[in-house]
């Protein structure tokens, strides 16, 4: 009997070391991917500047990133949520969470910068959010999904927003790590970093609500309950604070409605204000086609969650899909998809070996996906709008 305890001791500490050492290796290939295209990223930079250089006109660097949101969370960090006094009022900043804008007031205390602390941030955070997915997709999938995920998340098409000072990195910095805390039933941790989560983006109302689902699901002891709440701390504050400067609970919704127009509407009337406008000429026009690529995306993956009995990503990822196509037109949807790690999860999954018809979904993905990342790329840092 000692013996066979002794085997079973050893056999679980090879198989203890094995996990590490894949969970090593997962780490260090997601951050291969994500250095080697934050690198890609600054060449295409360099290669696009010197293709139009046209004397001393040509942007700096820094200043090629600092456009649309990038500004405002600027704007905020420096300012709080009365804005810049040298413009007009924005009515629209309460839209904004406070995290990235407080993260972006500490390291500006060392960058001196606001757009370079902004490039840090997403930086950092995003390596963090790489790890995270990695992981999360060798503990679901087949070994090799776990690049494959990041791959398929650093392909994707808006991805350029992972590099600006936006705030997705730093949101999906906490919420991959949570979920993943949470899929191994470290609540007390899921709790507190979906808390961090909810401090950048209204998106961790949902990630808070994916997280009861997924609570119960696993079926968990009802002594552990009380953590759920923890992610909802943030969200409560914020709209107290915001009441007592505007006498509004919810300011951030009223900001989306008078910086962007969104309002609740049927998704029909939705679905027709983008199609008309998709059907224009110009850059708007693009963008708007992308819109409806990425509702058409959002509605797929919900109904495939649907059929696979995914609950909680489900919850996650439905409401967020329901929102925006219910918003008075389509904005900001591919953006957002950057959130959708379930997504991401799938690319991996039935890109891995097995039936030959997966060998090349890795490679028809990059190929359709990759030169729209690209193109996105370099029209952001033109200032033009794409999303």
């Amino acid at each position: 009997m000692a013996g066979g305890t002794a085997d079973a001791v050893e056999q679980t500490g090879r198989e203890t070391a094995e996990a590490a050492g894949r969970a090593r290796a997962s780490a260090a290939e997601a951050l291969t991917l994500w250095i080697a295209s934050r690198l890609g990223i600054v060449v295409l930079a360099a290669a696009s500047a010197a293709a139009v250089a046209q004397g001393d006109n040509v942007a700096p660097f820094l200043e090629r990133w600092r456009h649309w949101d990038a500004d405002l969370l600027a704007v905020v960090a420096e300012h709080g949520y009365g804005g810049d006094p040298s413009r007009d009022p924005d009515a629209g900043l309460p839209a904004f969470f406070p995290g990235m804008p407080l993260a972006l007031r500490a390291v500006n205390l060392v960058t001196g910068d606001w757009t370079l602390a902004g490039l840090l941030i997403s930086f950092a955070a995003g390596a963090v959010a790489v790890v995270a997915l990695a992981r999360l997709a060798e503990s679901e999938g087949p070994p090799g999904a776990g690049w494959r995920a990041v791959l398929a998340l650093l392909l994707w098409p808006m991805s350029v927003f992972l590099f600006a000072g936006y705030s997705e990195s730093l949101f999906l910095a906490f919420a991959l790590p949570a979920w993943l805390a949470a899929r191994r039933g470290r609540w007390p941790l899921a709790a507190a970093l979906a808390a961090g989560a909810s401090c950048v983006r209204i998106t961790g109302l949902f990630l808070a609500l994916a997280l009861i689902v997924e609570f119960a699901v696993q079926r968990r002891p009802v002594r552990q309950a009380p953590w759920l709440a923890v992610p909802f701390l943030p969200l409560a504050a914020y709209s107290a604070y915001q009441y007592g400067r505007t006498g509004d609970w919810m300011a951030w919704k009223t900001a989306q409605e008078a910086g962007w127009g969104r309002t609740m509407v049927w998704p029909w009337e939705s679905l027709a204000t983008t199609w008309s406008s998709a059907m224009g000429e110009g850059q708007f026009a693009w963008a708007f086609r992308m819109e409806l690529a990425g509702a058409a995306v959002g509605v797929t993956l919900v109904v495939v969650l649907l059929l696979l009995r995914r609950w909680s990503e489900l919850v996650y990822v439905g409401l967020q899909v329901g929102a925006l196509i219910c918003s008075a037109y389509y904005l900001s949807i591919p953006r957002s998809a950057l959130l959708w790690w379930p997504l991401f999860l799938l690319v991996a999954r039935v890109s891995t070996p097995g039936p030959r018809w997966r060998t090349g979904v890795i490679a028809v993905y990059a190929l359709v996906m990759g030169p729209l990342a690209v193109f996105h790329t370099m029209s952001f840092m033109e200032g033009a709008w794409v999303g």
